[in-house]
């Protein structure tokens, strides 16, 4: 009775999980609420070809001598299903005997790929799983089929369609062909926004990462029609709202139009801004035995009356669960509480420290990563396994992960441990892509030229997370610069950067000399702070000076630069420390915030230059209006340089212009010699400019050309170079002044300038350039 109630069990499995056959999928199964044992003497396999008998029985739970439940069965089925070669499976016993019936896939000859022409061979081999000389199974073929559609949708081409065809060779094998037809490239016709009061439509347009077409979106791909990608733009749009007042902003609804007609979209974002709101009262309290709240005021970013700001809520909870840690309380965690005030539109925020559930780290699982390496990932952990678990701390580590800029996504999970006070973190993350080749542009300031450059760049070289650049450009009268540096993030596994630049330039542009400068640096950068960080630097420099046309002649060359051709080359040996601060919300357009530099140099390690030189640049960006995208700006600079003997060289000198004072030449202001004209450089400089730059009408956001107009004064004056006796002008303070207006254009070519001003304050000897084109947003 027992035997028949086991063997009919075993049947019901088989049955039952035969359904499996072409998806490899194994169904569940409704099994007696008793298990019965049984022995079997051998095994034997039929319908094997391509596996092996060997191959099948070590898929087995099942040992001859031992006994067996229908567990065991069931575990067998689905361990040969999973191994994918079989398209049917079939366990049953004969006596003491377990016969294993199996029908095999064919096995693939090759995969090949017809019609593709947007997304090569070896892209797609790397998205599909079937390959060759592994089983075939028309289940994966077709869930291959939607990977290569959902390849062609991240560039656009979402309504490509994908065939399957096979053909069956010699020994049972197949070959299988992905017929694709690419289908046109599926664009974004119009972004509209509705509900939004306080933020114009270009404002909020540049905050999402979907971009309307135009002309130029070939080049950069922006307006590419992708739901994961609208779900990002959607928690784009929410994260800035929380980061500029409005906590109760909500998204309503998203609504996708699509047109068979040009197969485009057009995608509207339904918003509730809500109320906007002010920091109130800021507090800090805690139940844990111990902490001194009064040590944690310096952490907090959050100030009474300034805009609300999620980022700053999050930023301080990670400070504050910092500092209790170092306290000795790792455990602890910090949760934010509002209370709002509705009557002045204030939320009063209190950081309240409790203590934590007592876990710990047990294991950092890193998935999803192709290319970067696990301990790029690994190292901007402050935590590792054995650690107290602490979730402020997982939190800064998300960020940093999140600006390293190598992942298009970043999460960080908790799943349980080995032990109820163990969990495991998984981090997954999206690699993209983080090389470049740009064509751009550079300045050539000793000739005052445009230089066209090409460049590459790798920000993730070979998933180390090292940054590489090469660069070389020429431009006008022989002009020439070439450029290479490296940088090593984590220099000997401590968060300190590392590396070395070389550079080198040529220019012809003055009619009485030519002039090269080689160059070479190795440099140290720590972080201070999030925002501030400092560097140590050692520069060696060469400056050559060779004679041109009738140089000897002193009144086409004076007697200062003819110093300069018979002394050449000349070196300088310098050490520099400079602090650098950034609390901008974009590099690349900054809209908020402050970017300051103060550099100290010492000259006179060898050499030919003994001087101690400072200069100090701060930059501070503030909307002015929210509606209109309008962003306003004011720039300072300053510096000096004095000798620690007599005199300086001609090189030691600042040469200001219209890098600062636009409308001027870039050695166009400050001492020259009066007789030929000869720009000597500055002892002394100090300018200060207001900007506003705004959207242009009726061009497309993605084109990313935007106008400004501005105001330049400042000042160079001062005279270090022993002159021999030589006439010169310009050495006293003078105001001088510009006033213009200017197209920025962050190009797929590179970050562009075009300006046109006019002095309206300067000196009779300065020499003008109304119309400059350079590199934008230079700091």
């Amino acid at each position: 009775m027992a035997g028949s109630r086991f063997l009919n069990t075993v049947s019901g499995a088989a049955l039952s999980l035969a359904v499996a056959a072409s998806g490899g999928i194994v169904a569940a199964v409704a099994l007696p609420s008793s298990a019965y044992a049984a022995v079997v003497s051998n095994i034997v396999v039929n319908g094997t070809n391509q596996a092996g008998s060997d191959a099948i029985r070590s898929k087995l739970t099942i040992q001859p001598g031992r006994s067996f439940t229908d567990a065991d069965i069931n575990q067998s089925i689905r361990n040969l299903y999973s191994s994918g070669y079989f398209s049917d499976v079939k366990i049953s016993v004969s006596g003491s005997t377990l016969v294993v019936n199996v029908t095999e896939n064919q096995l693939i000859n090759q995969v090949v790929f017809n019609g593709n022409r947007k997304v090569d061979d070896k892209k797609l081999q790397g998205v599909v799983q079937l390959h060759s000389l592994g089983p075939f199974n028309r289940a994966q073929a077709e869930l291959d089929a939607q990977r290569i559609k959902d390849a062609y949708s991240q560039i656009g081409r979402s309504d490509v369609e994908v065939s399957i065809d096979t053909a069956t060779v010699q020994d049972n094998r197949v070959n299988v062909a992905f017929v694709i037809d690419e289908g046109g490239r599926t664009k974004t016709r119009k972004i509209n926004f509705e509900g939004n009061n306080t933020f114009g439509d270009s404002r909020l347009a540049s905050v999402i990462s979907t971009k309307r077409s135009t002309p130029l979106s070939f080049l950069t791909r922006k307006d590419i029609y992708n739901p994961d990608k609208l779900r990002h733009d959607e928690q784009l749009l929410r994260d800035f709202y929380n980061n500029h007042g409005f906590p109760d902003y909500r998204l309503i609804s998203t609504d996708v139009d699509y047109s068979e007609e040009d197969n485009s979209y057009s995608i509207t974002f339904n918003i509730s801004e809500g109320d906007r709101y002010r920091f109130g009262d800021i507090g800090v309290a805690s139940t844990v035995e111990g902490v001194d709240t009064a040590t944690l005021k310096g952490d907090i970013k959050t100030k009474a009356g300034k805009i609300y700001d999620a980022d700053d809520i999050q930023k301080t909870s990670e400070s504050i669960a910092a500092s209790v840690s170092s306290q000795g309380y790792p455990f602890a965690q910090v949760t934010p509480r509002g209370d709002r005030n509705f009557s002045n539109d204030t939320l009063s925020v209190n950081y309240e420290i409790d203590q934590g559930v007592r876990a710990y780290i047990e294991r950092i699982d890193i998935v999803g990563n192709t290319r970067t390496r696990d301990y790029v990932i690994r190292r901007e952990f402050e935590l590792a396994e054995g650690d107290a678990y602490n979730r402020e701390m997982i939190a800064r580590t998300k960020r940093r992960l999140e600006a390293l800029g190598y992942f298009s996504d970043v999460s960080i999970t908790t799943q349980p441990g080995s032990a109820p006070d163990r969990v495991v973190l998984v981090v997954d993350v999206t690699d993209e892509p983080t090389g470049s080749f740009s064509v751009g542009a550079g300045y050539d300031a000793e000739g005052d030229s445009l230089v066209l450059e090409l460049s590459v760049q790798e920000r993730n070289f070979l998933g180390r997370g090292q940054f590489i650049r090469a660069s070389a450009g020429l431009g006008d009268d022989d002009s020439q610069i070439y450029n290479f540096s490296f940088t090593e993030p984590f220099f000997l596994g401590y968060r300190v950067a590392a590396g070395f630049d070389l550079y080198r330039s040529y220019s012809a542009s003055q009619d009485y000399y030519t002039y090269a400068e080689t160059a070479g640096d190795i440099r140290l950068t720590a972080p201070l702070t999030d925002d501030l960080s400092s560097t140590i630097k050692y520069v060696y420099q060469q400056f050559e000076y060779d004679g041109a046309g009738d140089w000897e002649n002193p009144n086409n060359l004076s007697p200062v630069f003819q110093d300069l051709v018979n002394g050449s080359p000349w070196t300088v040996s310098s050490v520099e420390q400079s602090f650098d601060f950034s609390s901008v919300d974009s590099r690349q357009l900054p809209r908020e915030g402050v970017l300051a530099n103060l550099t100290n140099t010492v000259a006179g390690l060898g050499g030919d230059s003994h001087y101690y030189a400072m200069t100090g640049k701060v930059r501070w960006y503030q909307m002015i209006s929210d509606q209109a995208d309008i962003i306003g700006s004011l720039t300072g600079r300053g510096g000096f340089v004095t000798p620690f003997d007599d005199d300086l060289n001609v090189f030691d000198q600042f040469t200001i212009g219209g890098q600062e004072i636009r409308g001027f030449k870039q050695n166009g202001i400050g001492p020259r010699t009066v007789q030929q004209g000869d720009a000597l450089g500055a002892q002394y400089y100090a300018t200060i400019s207001a900007e506003a730059n705004f959207p242009l009408p009726l061009i497309p956001e993605d084109i990313n050309l935007r106008g400004a107009a501005y105001v330049d004064a400042g000042s160079a004056w001062g005279n270090a170079v022993e002159v021999n006796n030589t006439a010169i002008e310009g050495t006293d303070f003078a105001v001088r002044a510009s006033a213009g207006i200017g197209l920025i254009w962050n190009s797929p070519f590179g970050d562009l300038r075009f300006d046109y001003a006019v002095p309206f304050a300067k000196e009779d000897f300065d020499e003008t350039q109304h119309f400059r084109f350079g590199i934008a947003n230079s700091f």
